[in-house]
């Protein structure tokens, strides 16, 4: 179980000090935002998504024990608000149409599992982007291009990999918030980004 830090802020806030309040608004406001943005697809959700979240914080951080640290506790919030959304919404489009393939190529295998190390490393980098700028590689279109590719996700999948990557948790903090084994965990992000990087290989063509 994740042991919590003392957080004077926190203690702060449980005191009704504001002022406490705007500092924590400030240290993981953007972080939420980015989190909710990659989890929802548009900007417009991600906000409102967030905007629930620090409503939830705000009507229930009474009830926090500390069993988790505050920010796994507040990035939980999120989640299950951004889940929610995304039930109501059910606009995915499937990963295969992204890129032109047809069903029969959609089931083959995302990428071959040889090209990977034991940690997710690539064991040689793909051919494809040995040419490519950096900037084209950290560009608003290749960001764009892993958001729709983290989107079309399965699920399980993409929880994991938006928690891992984007949200910055630990393995632990992953696999207690989603109440799976470690060995569950590093599959479903083995998975995922091998997805993602085969959506990317693709694009970079």
């Amino acid at each position: 179980m994740v042991t919590a830090r003392p957080d004077p802020e926190l203690a702060a806030i449980l005191g009704g000090d504001e002022a406490a309040f705007e500092e924590l608004f400030k240290r993981y406001h953007g972080p939420l935002l980015r989190l909710a943005t990659s989890y929802l697809g548009d900007r417009e959700s991600a906000e409102d998504a967030v905007q629930e979240t620090w409503l939830t914080c705000l009507k229930s951080i009474d009830r926090f024990q500390g069993r988790s640290s505050f920010k796994t506790w507040l990035f939980g919030i999120l989640v299950n608000v951004a889940r929610s959304r995304r039930r109501q919404r059910s606009r995915l489009l499937p990963f295969a149409s992204l890129f032109g393939r047809d069903d029969s190529d959609s089931r083959r295998p995302a990428v071959d599992p040889d090209r990977f190390q034991a940690d997710g490393r690539w064991t040689s980098a793909p051919d494809s982007w040995t040419d490519v700028p950096e900037d084209k590689l950290l560009g608003r279109e290749t960001q764009a291009m892993v958001l729709v590719a983290i989107q079309a996700l399965p699920a399980k999948q993409r929880e994991v990999i938006l928690l891992r990557d984007v949200a910055g948790w630990s393995a632990e903090e992953t696999r207690t918030f989603l109440s799976i084994s470690d060995a569950n965990q590093r599959v479903r992000l083995h998975r995922a980004r091998a997805a993602v990087r085969a959506a990317l290989e693709e694009y970079l063509k």
